[in-house]
């Protein structure tokens, strides 16, 4: 790996120009209002690990279309008082496996959700959420980039997106979460995920999105030849009457664009040599961040990011706030 996009002083100044649609708020509150005519309907049923220092609870949540969602909530055995939570979202291809994959937050006293992505779950740890939902007919290239990509009504991380806010109510509706402290967290496509529920959530007090996916696509299509955006790039590749039309559909989804209503405090990272989300896609949202923010920035390193060294700043970063 080398460096191959802008200087660490050149992102610290890159902020874009958004390319957002008229109708971005309006398609998204008719998104949600939709989901939300859905009763929730949020279950959680205690799974006996052999752990003894947390619980492990499968959840089961109404997403998109009132479609099942599964995930996990794991909670310190020792607990007093309602526990702020911390919400995670899956990189891309991942599933949730199983709830004893996921003990940091619990172990540091938080309640923790995490969300199973829909269609997922095959590439690296498996999944157990089915993506319940047609396309809208369009053939797409392997993989989920370009699922309903000629239509934001159709487009795949419309699904995912509202299944992420409402992994947010269902958290929330646990009698032990504290519904007032609530932090977002993930990395690659979780850190997307992360970063469009901050800014379509407005009770999130605290986004904490590493190496986040999902953001500035067009950029990423025309500096990185690595997948998943590699997708896309293949799609218009054989499609080329259709470029436009996928970059608008993209723009109803872009990091960026959510960025700029998020008001929550967050701390981003980004890493330089990271050719899969190229620091510039990261930085552009960044920059546009409406809340208070930070970012950590691992030189010598590509998509793994700061990996345990992150972790234990994210652990910092949520202590200070909510000691």
């Amino acid at each position: 790996m080398a460096f191959f996009d802008l200087s660490l002083d050149e992102l610290k100044k890159y902020k874009p120009a958004r390319t957002e649609p008229a109708d971005f708020d309006s398609f998204w509150a008719k998104t949600l209002a939709e989901a939300q005519a859905f009763p929730l309907d949020a279950k959680f049923e205690k799974v006996d690990y052999g752990l003894v220092a947390q619980e492990t609870f499968d959840v089961t949540f109404n997403g998109f279309g009132g479609q099942p969602v599964k995930g996990w909530l794991i909670l310190p055995a020792q607990r007093k008082s309602k526990l702020p939570v911390v919400v995670e979202y899956i990189g891309y291809g991942g599933g949730r496996q199983f709830g004893f994959n996921w003990l940091l937050w619990a172990s540091a006293g938080y309640a923790h959700f995490v969300m199973d992505t829909r269609g997922q779950g095959s590439t690296w740890s498996a999944g157990d959420t089915p993506d319940l939902y047609g396309d809208g007919g369009n053939a797409h290239f392997p993989g989920s980039m370009t699922k309903g990509i000629l239509d934001p009504q159709h487009y795949y991380y419309r699904r995912v997106f509202t299944d992420a806010v409402r992994a947010v109510e269902a958290a929330t509706s646990h009698p032990e979460v504290n519904e007032t402290q609530v932090a977002l967290t993930g990395g690659s496509q979780g850190g997307g995920i992360t970063i469009a529920a901050a800014g379509l959530v407005p009770n999130v007090k605290v986004a904490m999105p590493d190496v986040p996916f999902l953001c500035h696509y067009r950029r990423a299509t025309e500096i990185s030849d690595a997948y998943p955006y590699k997708e896309i790039g293949e799609y218009c590749h054989v499609h080329r009457d259709k470029i436009e039309t996928v970059f608008n559909t993209l723009s109803y989804f872009d990091g960026v664009n959510f960025s700029a209503r998020a008001k929550a405090k967050t701390l981003f990272s980004a890493a330089l040599m990271d050719q899969v989300c190229p620091p510039s896609t990261i930085y552009a949202a960044y920059n546009h961040w409406a809340g208070e923010k930070d970012i950590k920035t691992y030189t010598y390193n590509g998509h793994e990011g700061g990996q345990s060294f992150h972790d234990l700043e994210k652990l910092k970063f949520l202590k200070n706030l909510w000691k």
